[in-house]
């Protein structure tokens, strides 16, 4: 017998209000415009919804799924004729310690076109459907069997600094990484200081922690790149456990 699931409200954040005018009110000046002639949106918006009924345990951290989805009229142009619109939809978990989202590569689509509401509908259950939860939760399981000793995490960071300016052809041999320096200024500090994902008293450090100090540094994205480095923080963090046994292409990071 299935019993319905608990749901909570969205979350929503918009970032800055954009303040416009309707077509036919191009050629005035902005003193001149009447009510019916303004028009205003905002630029980027962010959803989320928890389903806390759905839950699971990683290292102590309890962990609800959860939906969202981002649309960013910044990647549109508003002044061409009206075709496709594009969005954004992830299935995934969020850290309940922390508020951090866990992303995986078959729970998001960056890049959801649709014509209509049936058909975002439609593809958004299609996301779900796909969407293998059971394995996304045991590959983050995983993490809490792989380490970094402080060295190696402070080669890690050291060399995601010189990542953006390798060459391209050294670039493609390595696992992609699109952190930033003030990104990882705050993964370094939090290695010491956060209370929730820090180094052991030995000075190591558990890919699961890493993991989050990635997607807690994160948080300082736009809305439109949020959920892509998201993903990029799982992606990688599952190469770096294959680089700590000696296997894949992440190992320039801890060398």
């Amino acid at each position: 017998m299935e019993y319905p699931q608990q749901i909570e409200k969205p979350e929503i954040r918009v970032s800055h209000q954009i303040k416009g005018r309707t077509p036919d009110a191009i050629h005035k000046n902005a003193k001149e415009l009447l009510d019916h002639e303004k028009t205003q949106y905002f630029e980027r918006m962010a959803f989320i919804v928890r389903i806390p009924s759905i839950t699971e345990t990683i290292n102590g951290n309890e962990l609800a799924l959860t939906v969202g989805g981002v649309r960013a009229y910044n990647q549109e142009n508003l002044y061409n004729k009206k075709s496709f619109e594009k969005f954004k939809f992830f299935i995934g978990f969020q850290n309940l310690v922390c508020c951090n989202l866990c992303v995986s590569s078959d729970g998001f689509v960056s890049e959801m076109r649709v014509s209509s509401y049936l058909e975002l509908e439609s593809k958004i259950l299609e996301v779900m459907q796909n969407y293998q939860l059971e394995n996304h939760l045991k590959l983050m399981q995983d993490f809490t069997q792989y380490h970094l000793t402080e060295h190696q995490f402070a080669q890690l960071v050291g060399k995601a600094r010189l990542y953006q300016h390798l060459p391209k052809s050294l670039k493609l041999q390595i696992p992609e990484l699109t952190f930033n320096d003030g990104q990882f200024n705050t993964i370094a500090r939090d290695f010491y200081q956060d209370e929730s994902f820090c180094k052991n008293e030995q000075g190591n450090i558990n890919l699961w922690n890493v993991f989050n100090l990635f997607t807690q540094a994160n948080k300082s994205s736009y809305i439109d790149t949020f959920l892509e480095r998201n993903l990029n923080a799982f992606e990688f963090n599952q190469e770096l456990a294959k680089a700590v046994v000696g296997d894949g292409n992440c190992q320039w990071f801890l060398s």
